[in-house]
């Protein structure tokens, strides 16, 4: 069965690569230290965007200012992207760091120390 996109999924993938590009080649402060935009959240009436994004630094206190550096510039990433994306209105945007790429990097760790447990238990026991 095919799956159908709603207008908002299409927008909010459009978004996702054009604030990409944004951060990569207009961002120039050094705080902000090689963002990735992972996703982007977007309202059903298109006025407001959610976007998460995770950083080369892992340190709380940069993550924090990395994230201010980044709501502050909120209106003018807003400008360049509305020339970009053809579209009557351009949500505001908020910049939220996304925790998922730790959680997944801690999950696996987790797993692979079990596993060497079991593994260790195992050859004890033969």
């Amino acid at each position: 069965m095919k799956k159908e996109y709603n207008r908002t999924d299409r927008f909010s993938q459009q978004m996702q690569r054009e604030i990409a590009m944004i951060l990569q080649r207009e961002i120039k402060d050094p705080r902000v230290v090689m963002p990735t935009v992972n996703d982007v959240e977007v309202s059903k009436d298109l006025a407001y965007a959610k976007v998460f994004v995770t950083f080369l630094q892992d340190d709380e206190e940069q993550v924090k200012t990395a994230l201010q550096v980044l709501n502050d510039a909120s209106g003018y990433i807003r400008s360049l992207l509305g020339k970009r994306i053809k579209s009557r209105i351009t949500p505001n945007l908020r910049f939220v760091h996304d925790f998922s790429l730790s959680e997944g990097i801690r999950m696996a760790k987790l797993v692979r120390e079990a596993r060497e447990q079991d593994e260790k238990k195992n050859n004890q026991d033969d």
